[in-house]
């Protein structure tokens, strides 16, 4: 038998559908909840990964509700309250704005005050 290793988090349903799929698997239970934070966040990454290859808008509702789910099982993990998330994103908001001007940065010099989770592409000359 060939085995393929997926070493990943899955969601509830799917050693059922395995099952009557007639596949042969091994799951276990995660019961360390740092872990399980941890398996949550690779998830995450998985899931933005695949919204941001979509092609169709079908995809795209799929692909996201993916990822909220993730996002909402790692807010319950936390004990993060609806308010809580409300508070964050109307501070993020005022903080940084939205996407309404379509902005797109090209380049900037030594600007120490602003950090980035970002990878800089290219090298400046």
């Amino acid at each position: 038998m060939h085995r393929v290793y997926y070493n990943k988090l899955i969601r509830d349903l799917i050693p059922e559908k395995m099952k009557l799929a007639g596949a042969a698997f091994e799951v276990r239970t995660i019961v360390d909840v740092a872990e399980f934070q941890q398996e949550l966040l690779k998830k995450v990454q998985e899931e933005a990964s695949a919204l941001s290859r979509v092609r169709s808008r079908t995809e795209f509702l799929d692909e996201y509700a993916d990822l909220m789910v993730v996002l909402d099982a790692l807010c319950a993990l936390e004990e993060f309250s609806e308010a809580d998330i409300q508070e964050a994103m109307a501070q993020n908001l005022k903080r940084k704005g939205v996407f309404s001007e379509r902005l797109f940065l090209q380049w900037s010099a030594d600007d120490a005050t602003y950090t980035s989770n970002e990878t800089p592409q290219g090298i400046a000359p």
